[in-house]
């Protein structure tokens, strides 16, 4: 693992002076060759000339939250965060990396969850690059480096839970968006910890089950729902049955038989549990009759 050294560069005016002033001096001997008629001169104001582009070609600039990593002759030298105009050995190799907030919106790619469902899954990742040299010697390439280990993060967690929990107690992908969003930025972070990346947010952007089974979950979560309807409404009508046959008997209006008391319970029930409105019914003689 390389480990980055920052270096602070030379000024760039003074980088630029002294590439002006070799290249005067090489103007200078040009001028004296051929005035004075001696080629001689023109050995030392070569040199000169090549000397002064050569300084020239040292200067660089680093804009705010952008570095420069300078390599020499295949020896990393350092870094150069500082931002400004600079000047550094000719021979350097200059290699900008951006220090500025990414985001990365992975692609929606298909695969099975815990359960075994196919679903389409997708998220989007917000990083930037912490080491510039891990980023820069430790990987080939630390962009397509993130976008790889960031899908197969995804693929990853998919697999470890499933889309939506039976028992509504349990992690699920659907169910416990924030636990399943923390536990894939702490995955990316050990992933790209060696290409020198942080990891500041990770989330899912898209999540669905596949086309091929969407039409019979879309349908369990129909009849899932419904039956959840249902036993809400049941256990109310019957908690009303209660209290009404409670406070008749507190209240001393009427005294029912068990007879006409399950007569009461059942049309009441009909008339709190039906879809439709109760349509009432005039009894004109017993329930004996």
């Amino acid at each position: 693992m390389t480990n980055e050294r920052k270096v602070t560069a030379w000024s760039g005016p003074l980088g630029l002076t002294v590439g002006l002033l070799l290249g005067a001096l090489a103007i200078n001997y040009f001028i004296g060759a051929i005035s004075k008629e001696t080629p001689g001169l023109l050995i030392v104001a070569l040199p000169l000339l090549l000397l002064s582009i050569l300084a020239l070609t040292g200067l660089f600039t680093v804009q705010p939250n952008q570095a420069v990593v300078l390599v020499l002759f295949g020896t990393y030298v350092g870094t150069v965060r500082d931002a400004g105009w600079w000047w550094t050995n000719p021979f350097n190799l200059k290699k900008r990396i951006s220090l500025r907030v990414r985001s990365l919106n992975g692609h929606t790619i298909k695969v099975n969850d815990k359960a075994g469902n196919p679903v389409e899954i997708a998220a989007v990742l917000v990083w930037r690059v912490r080491e510039t040299a891990q980023a820069t010697f430790d990987v080939e390439d630390y962009e397509a480096f993130v976008a790889v280990q960031s899908e197969t993060a995804v693929r990853h967690l998919a697999s470890e839970y499933p889309y939506d929990a039976q028992d509504h107690e349990g992690l699920s992908l659907r169910g416990s968006t924030d636990r399943v969003s923390e536990t894939l930025r702490h995955e990316l972070q050990e992933r790209l910890r060696q290409a020198g990346v942080d990891v500041m947010e990770a989330r899912l952007s898209h999540l669905a089950y596949a086309q091929e089974i969407a039409g019979a979950m879309l349908q369990r979560q129909q009849a899932a729902a419904i039956i959840a309807a249902r036993q809400m409404i049941v256990d109310g009508a019957v908690g009303m049955v209660e209290m009404a046959l409670e406070r008749l008997k507190r209240n001393h209006v009427i005294e029912l038989d068990d007879e006409r008391k399950a007569s009461m319970v059942s049309n009441l029930l009909v008339v709190l549990c039906s879809e439709r409105a109760a349509t009432p019914v005039l009894n004109t003689g017993t329930l004996h009759q």
